[in-house]
Parts: structure tokens; sequence; C-alpha cells
């Protein structure tokens, strides 16, 4: 799994959305680096539509901006609702990129990190197909595995430590991804295989 110069992930099914800030004018790129946006976050998300359902295309077509929120009456509540993160994972793995990753998607809402405000400005949002009441599946590890891997390799800003949930830049506004995913299941693998770390 690479990353172009083009700040696009191979592998992924490319959905433009206008859910995101655009690159500064001396971003470039040709030369396969982030300009002022730099990235130095992961958030995890998770989102069903509706909620506990899976394989709609409904979270696809929130983050294009193209869901009728006529089509079930749980989705009013997103009348006017403008968000997208960089990457929906499935589950069965299949990744959809909907903004590059050179330049702020609307993932993270009202957020911190570390003393920092807006998230948004200095992230990177992936969202997993799922609910925080249910467990992840084995597929959806698996590439999320391979895409922070690929991330962290790409983009030297970013490392595992720089891996959170929804739900730690946004307490108690947010609950994603929820007790149910395992972190170590993530990271674990990634501190082998990034740094060396032979626990």
């Amino acid at each position: 799994m690479d990353i172009d110069a083009t700040h696009r992930l191979s592998g992924a099914q490319i959905r433009p959305s206008k859910h995101c800030d655009l690159p500064q004018l001396n971003a470039g790129t040709d030369t396969g680096m982030q300009g002022h946006f730099v990235a130095q976050l992961i958030v995890v998300h998770c989102i069903s539509l509706p909620i506990g359902e899976f394989g709609t295309g409904a979270p696809s077509r929130l983050f294009t901006g193209t869901l009728d929120c006529r089509e079930h009456a749980s989705f009013a509540e997103l009348t006017g609702v403008r968000v997208a993160p960089h990457l929906f994972i499935d589950r069965q793995g299949y990744i959809e990129q909907f903004v590059l990753f050179d330049r702020p998607a609307w993932h993270a809402g009202q957020s911190a990190w570390m003393q920092r405000q807006g998230c948004n400005r200095f992230s990177l949002g992936i969202e997993l197909e799922g609910t925080w009441t249910k467990p992840y599946a084995d597929a959806q590890y698996a590439t999320l595995t391979d895409v922070c891997m690929a991330l962290c390799q790409h983009y030297p800003s970013l490392s595992p430590s720089a891996i959170v949930g929804h739900q730690e830049v946004a307490p108690g506004r947010k609950e994603d991804p929820g007790p149910h995913f395992d972190w170590t299941r993530l990271l674990l693998p990634m501190h082998r295989q990034l740094l060396g770390n032979t626990i």
C-alpha cells in the first residue's frame, strides 16, 4: 500500500468531497510533501447509517454531500451537515478516499489534542464502518493497520503514538470508535514494524 505524489492512497476508490479546506498554494503536489497543512495526528472514527446497519452506502453519500435526508427518519438530524474523513473503511476492508492527504478534512469538529484546538487543522481522519456498541471486522483491522503504516512511512510527522480515537479529542461529545475497538491489535504490529519494538 502506497501514497503517491498527489496524496492519493493506492487501492482506494477516490470519491472527491468538497467537505474540506483547499491546500495552500505552495503545497506542491509534485513533491509528495504536504504544504502548510502538516498531519501530526490520525483520528479514528466510526459511522453507520442508519445506526447499526452496514453496507447501505449512506455514509459515502453523506461525505460527498449527496445524502437524501428523507431516506430514513434518523437522517433528519443530518440535514445541512457537511462532514468528511480522509478515508472510509467498510466491513470488508474496502477503502474509499474522500479528501487528499495534503488538506484538512472536516472530520473532527470541535476538538483538541495536547492543548491544541481544532484537530482538523493538523490531523487525518479515518472512518470505520461500525458502531461503538459492536466489534469491528477482522478485515477492517488488517486494512487500518496497513493504511496507518503507509501514512506513517510516507509522512515523517506521523507515528503510532499519534493515533487516537475521536472520543479522545472530543471527550463528552463523541464516543467512537468505542470500547469494542482493540487498540493493541492496531498499534502493536505498527510498533514492531516501524519502531523495531519486539514485545
